[in-house]
This record gives C-alpha cells, structure tokens and sequence, in this order.
C-alpha cells in the first residue's frame, strides 16, 4: 500500500482557506520560524479520506478478529460500558476543576463512582484498600511496581535488585521495572507457554524483589502451575 507522501502532486489541495480579509500583526521570531516548508504530502480531501480509511481496514480489531492475547489494550468493553463513559458527567469534567474554589462540588458524582468501585473490588478480593489511580495496563504495572518497591524500602532491604518476567509477559514490563529502579531477568517459557518453573527457582535469591507476570500471557494463556 502505498503511503501519503507517494500519493502526493505538487500543487495539489484538499481545502482552500481563501484569502483572509483580517489584517494579521503577528510576527513569529525568526529563531521559531522555519527556514523551509514543511515536507507534507500535497493530496486532496478524497485522497486522504481513502487513504485512511484503507489503513483502518488493516487494523487488527477485537470487533473484526479473534484475539487471544491477554492485553489490557485488545480486550473486548462491551458497548454500554464506553455510552457510558461518554456521559457528559465524565466528558465535561475539566482535569483541574476540583482545584478551583468550589471546584469540588462538580466532581462529586464521579468521586462517588470512584469510592463505590473501590469498596466493591475490596470486597470481592478481600483486600483492604484499592487503588483507582492508574489509568491503563502500563501505568497499572509500574504501580505495581512501585508498590513493591515501597514495600522494600520500608522493610530495609536495600540488597534487592532484581525482578523477574516471563518472556510472555507484556513488553513494557521490563521498561516498568527499570523506572522503579530495577535490573530485570527474563524466564523462558515451556513448550506448553508458561513460564518454565524450574529456570525460576534458579533464578530466585536473596537479591531477587520479585516476579511480574502478565496473566493471561502475551500468549493468551493462564499460568496453571504458579498460584
């Protein structure tokens, strides 16, 4: 397929802005403006549209494919879940509005989502507090992470260096990992897909803080045999 640029004919225009009749004072310094025009491709409207469009339909999408990768990106949200989030409760709230005098009285509605969702995980898991801090799968994992390594902090143990991930867990683990200021060993997985358990134990000693894992796997596959 082709790409924009090998689309592009000199001279060639999407939109016309016209001439403007709206005398412009602004003067952009000499050390922000460009010495040339910028590289873009010169297409038209019907070009661009059918370009983009083809490209779509190369997008592998759980709407169009089967996808068995255990991913927090490619997993299936049914579709009341995302009316929902276009609520204008949701959409309407400006990031900093609850810092502004009175600010907070906007935001109780989705303070109180927040709160009932996080009593309702604590009580199907058992645990005593929850987090809804983090906004997708990475940032989830260096939570995680960084949770971890709090905990070694306030425990004194200043020897561990090390975490652990499966060569199928997701990519970003290793790059989680490093920001919480850790090295990372890597564990090769069975013929099965999981994580090969005798190549753990190996691996594990006292430098070791401890084991990410991504379940189900970048495989589409539970770990059976580590619980």
């Amino acid at each position: 397929m082709e790409l924009i640029f090998e689309r592009s004919v000199a001279g060639r225009k999407g939109f016309d802005f016209g001439k403007s009749d709206v005398p412009v004072h602004a003067k952009i310094p000499a050390k922000y403006a460009r010495a040339v025009d910028a590289p873009l491709p010169e297409v038209s409207e019907l070009d661009v549209v059918r370009h983009y469009t083809r490209l779509s339909q190369k997008n592998f999408s759980i709407d169009t494919h089967f996808y068995p990768l255990g991913s927090c990106t490619m997993k299936y949200n049914p579709k009341f879940t995302e009316a929902l989030s276009r609520l204008s409760g949701f959409t309407d709230l400006h990031p900093l509005l609850a810092q502004l005098s009175g600010g907070e009285k906007w935001t109780q509605g989705a303070l109180q989502i927040l709160y009932e969702l996080e009593q309702w995980m604590c009580e199907m898991t058992g645990f005593s507090h929850f987090t809804m801090q983090p906004l997708a799968g990475a940032h989830g994992e260096l939570t995680g992470i960084m949770l971890m390594a709090a905990y070694h902090k306030s425990k004194g143990n200043s020897k561990k260096k090390y975490v652990i991930i499966p060569d199928s867990a997701h990519g970003t683990n290793p790059a989680s990992a490093a920001v919480a200021g850790y090295e990372t060993i890597t564990i090769p997985s069975n013929k099965d897909g999981g994580m090969d358990l005798e190549a753990l134990k190996a691996a594990v000693n006292e430098e070791t803080a401890g084991l990410m894992m991504t379940v189900p796997s970048t495989y589409g596959v539970f770990e059976p045999n580590v619980g």
